[in-house]
């Protein structure tokens, strides 16, 4: 199952585009446009990370970050424009796992997210498709038992891929999770995702496969 993360932020284009970003890594998410409902989002959708801007109507992130505090074992990640220091203390004093400042990038922040959900023990770091092993956190890949060197870039590649198994992503998906932008040259995806290929293949039958018109999909033929 997908890990579920809640995000609360007033700016609705921003919470969109976080939403987004987060479910084209693979997430369940929900958004709401302020902390009105937080208790309720704990009880019922139980998520395990909360994206928490700060300067919200109503009740504040530093008074929803107690809420999450007292009824959840939810990692959190502060969401401002505030980028002084007493705020950033404020936050991760009061239990924030991380805390990020605008503007920001959206592959940092599902960086983050992912950062702080695999220390929390919410998400594997390994996944399999059928003999490729990618461990995530080591940095590892695997085929058949034998390692295959990656370059960095091809790593979150291969990992965001995985993360994606089975599902079609399309080469705007790729270019904003790996690269955090949607508007690179689109031969920047087919480059990297032919490297991919050419090196997990070395020592298989194909993982990577394109889907002509739509993008391409890491899975394990039957």
């Amino acid at each position: 199952m997908s890990a579920r993360v809640l995000v609360i932020e007033d700016a609705e284009a921003i919470g969109a585009a976080v939403s987004s970003a987060l479910r084209e890594s693979g997430y369940e998410v929900q958004h709401r446009l302020d902390g009105r409902q937080l208790e309720a989002d704990l009880g019922r959708f139980r998520p395990d990370l909360v994206v928490l801007d700060v300067m919200l109507p109503g009740r504040d992130g530093f008074q929803l970050l107690e809420v999450v505090r007292r009824s959840s074992g939810a990692g959190v990640v502060m969401l401002t424009a505030r980028d002084g220091v007493p705020d950033r203390l404020r936050g991760l004093s009061s239990g924030a796992d991380d805390y990020v400042g605008k503007p920001f990038v959206l592959a940092e922040l599902v960086a983050r997210v992912s950062a702080v959900l695999r220390r929390l023990g919410r998400t594997p770091s390994t996944v399999q498709v059928g003999d490729l092993v990618v461990d995530a956190d080591a940095g590892v890949v695997l085929r058949a038992d034998k390692a295959i060197e990656l370059t960095a870039t091809e790593l979150r590649l291969l990992v965001y891929l995985a993360a994606q198994r089975g599902r079609v992503v399309s080469k705007t998906q790729i270019l904003t999770a790996v690269w955090g932008y949607e508007d690179y040259d689109p031969n920047l995806v087919e480059v990297h995702v032919s490297a991919v290929r050419r090196k997990i293949e070395e020592h298989g039958s194909r993982l990577v496969h394109t889907v002509r018109g739509l993008g391409y999909v890491l899975r394990a033929e039957e």
